[in-house]
């Protein structure tokens, strides 16, 4: 197989009012995961040049079954986190952190350093 699972479809929308497809899971030491250009998250528009609008999810299946030895993909990257099983990695493993857990505290900081900066210069 490819090495990932999918989900999505007009009968199984994983999210909703969109039918599109989805990369659900990559699978450890698959074709996929050894090539490590997809990402759990990643919409797929197209496979061999075959879009996957308005497919239901299994013609979307059998179209990846059927894609043979050399596949194309043409995918569209997640911008954001969605809930649900796309981005789990169940292995323990954190996926990162936020920007926002990162950008603001590191504002708040560099807020009081200049509030303090400009007060001691005031007394100066």
């Amino acid at each position: 197989g490819l090495g990932f699972n999918i989900v999505g479809g007009t009968d199984q929308q994983y999210i909703s009012n969109d039918s599109s497809i989805y990369v659900s899971r990559i699978k450890k030491d698959g074709a996929a995961y050894l090539d490590g250009r997809l990402q759990e998250g990643d919409k797929i528009l197209s496979v061999n040049g075959r879009a996957l609008k308005d497919l239901r999810h299994k013609d979307a299946v059998e179209l990846f079954r059927n894609a043979g030895c050399d596949v194309t993909l043409k995918i569209q990257r997640r911008l954001q986190p969605q809930n649900g099983p796309v981005g789990h990695r169940g292995d323990g493993e954190s996926g990162g952190l936020p920007l926002a857990a990162v950008l603001v505290p590191g504002l708040a900081l560099a807020a009081a350093a200049v509030w303090i900066l400009l007060r001691y210069r005031q007394r100066m």
